[in-house]
């Protein structure tokens, strides 16, 4: 079974596994279509992703704008500072953001739902972070808003990140349409 957690974002939850451990190591359970579907109303996943990072980079904020896709997303080695950005625009918290520390520890997953920019920054040595999509990656329609907007204010902990041009590159919140 698993353990769903609404978080301050509408319609952004943490799911926390049952965890069966002992001597040998441990066993969970991190898909189930028809655990998840009773939380997520029939969720259909076309794409598979998975990233390896070195400590600091931060990746992000991503959004498909035409075809949004809805995440979930988790960390099968390390611990990452993950941020949502809420940009639906009839949503009651637009514009607001939250972050959350995951790791291979707890092996919680965050569902993220379409619309709604993500990206992270690794506090571990390495992680690997793996998410399934409601949508395929279509590159033309990616849009990147900068990680670092002051109007945002979010408290990323890693002060010196490695960012890649294309995320030191997104454009500000409020000049997202």
């Amino acid at each position: 079974m698993i353990e769903k957690n609404n978080t301050k974002i509408d319609g952004v939850f943490i799911f926390k596994p049952k965890i069966f451990e002992d001597e040998r190591g441990l066993f969970l359970e991190t898909y189930n279509s028809e655990k998840y579907n009773k939380f997520l109303q029939n969720i259909n996943f076309v794409q598979d992703n998975l990233s390896f990072s070195s400590k600091n980079v931060v990746r992000g904020l991503h959004i498909q704008k035409n075809f949004p896709q809805g995440k979930l997303v988790r960390v099968v080695h390390g611990e990452v500072f993950d941020v949502i950005l809420d940009l639906r625009k009839n949503s009651k918290t637009f514009g607001k953001w939250e972050s959350f520390i995951i790791n291979n520890i707890k092996m919680e997953q965050i569902w993220i739902p379409p619309g709604i920019a993500h990206g992270f920054q690794v506090l571990s040595d390495t992680a690997i972070f793996e998410y399934k999509c409601t949508e395929y990656y279509k590159p033309e329609d990616e849009q990147t808003i900068l990680w670092s907007d002051e109007d945002l204010n979010i408290k990323w902990p890693i002060n010196k990140p490695l960012v890649s041009d294309k995320d030191n590159a997104g454009i500000f919140f409020k000049d997202f349409k």
